[in-house]
């Protein structure tokens, strides 16, 4: 058995002595451990072998005849693009790098690099003009504007959540820098966060649809990357990235990919990388935007969540008053409820019983 985690997962979380039913167990985990990183245990060989295995299934079951998606050089897609390339060879994997304005510039290098190393086909679609043409920029700098009159094009944002671990109700701050490098910070009304969320989604569309392009010319699937945490906790976009053919992932924790990565022998960047949105100009972390925890507790937490583990039990093992560990528990059942319509499929009047259909996204 090949069991690996990445150290990373085991920073500021110390395992409880209380030994817990493995969760993890279909996946190759011990059936008893100790509640801490150790329940994401996995036998790495055997579930790369058991997604391959799916992937091909339903390549042939879909008549499609490979896969695009889009790789960020995130842990995520690279390890997608890893595994898809074990299961159908390198020739059959096409990856896209799709930047814009504000993306990263070690996002597309990155990405590049993991697709030399893995010998797939790789192009970059710049898809910047489009979202210019569809007012995603003009129509989030109005918003921002509203706060901040002074912003212009030359500064830079992001959006971080605020209040909730506080047990308050979650809000949202806007944060600017000018090209000075000051910085400012406000709340935002309801009205501006919402138009800027919506108009950044157009980043998320976007690159979907160029997938579809892609996918269609060739006969391909398209494949989506999100994993346990972020299908779980909506944390996509609908019709962005949340829209896929299959997703191959969506059942394993963060951290159990991160073990996947360095089995899969990806580069030491991809194993270390700190998981990002890479949507707003300014660096902004998952745990900024929308996560109560960083990844690592955060896994843990879901784990416990789903394991029915008393919320002083996740207190005791990540450090946290039990009061705080309660308040985790209510916001991944309220995320739940919040984006359970993300994951349902069109409402019709009433079944269509000659078609067949799957709600998941």
């Amino acid at each position: 058995m090949t069991t690996q985690r990445p150290e990373r997962a085991d920073q500021d979380v110390k395992s409880a002595d209380t030994s817990v039913p493995g969760g993890a167990q279909a996946n190759g985990a011990a059936s008893h451990v100790a509640f801490g990183p150790a329940v994401f245990d996995l036998d790495c060989q055997r579930e790369v072998e058991r997604i391959t295995s799916f992937m091909r299934r339903t390549l042939a079951g879909m008549h499609k005849r490979g896969v695009v998606l889009g790789l960020s050089g995130g842990v995520d897609s690279s390890v997608c693009a890893a595994i898809a390339a074990r299961a159908l060879g390198p020739q059959k994997v096409l990856v896209l790098l799709m930047p814009e304005q504000d993306s990263n510039c070690q996002s597309t290098s990155l990405g590049a690099a993991v697709a030399s190393h893995l010998g797939l086909r790789c192009k970059t679609e710049d898809i910047a003009p489009a979202l210019t043409a569809l007012g995603c920029y003009a129509r989030r700098d109005e918003a921002i504007r509203s706060v901040f009159p002074a912003y212009d094009s030359n500064w830079k944002n992001k959006i971080v959540i605020a209040g909730g671990n506080d047990g308050k109700i979650h809000f949202f701050d806007l944060i600017v820098q000018n090209p000075k490098g000051a910085t400012s910070r406000a709340r935002l009304p309801l009205r501006e966060y919402l138009q800027i969320v919506a108009a950044t989604n157009f980043k998320q569309r976007v690159r979907k649809t160029v997938e579809y392009y892609h996918a269609d010319s060739l006969n391909y699937a398209v494949l989506g990357t999100p994993n346990r945490l972020e299908f779980d906790q909506g944390f996509f976009v609908k019709n962005g990235d949340g829209a896929a053919d299959l997703k191959p992932i969506a059942h394993l924790y963060k951290t159990q990919i991160y073990a996947l990565a360095r089995h899969l022998h990806l580069p030491e960047s991809v194993c270390t990388a700190t998981p990002t949105t890479d949507t707003y100009s300014l660096p902004q972390g998952q745990d900024e935007f929308y996560f109560a925890l960083p990844w690592a507790q955060m896994d843990l937490a879901l784990w416990a969540f789903n394991e029915d583990l008393p919320a002083a039990q996740l207190a005791q093992t990540l450090g946290l008053p039990t009061v705080q560990a309660e308040q985790i528990y209510a916001d991944i059942d309220a995320k739940r409820r919040s984006t359970r319509y993300l994951h349902q499929a069109a409402q019709l009047v009433e079944p269509v019983f000659a078609v067949t259909t799957h709600s998941a996204p």
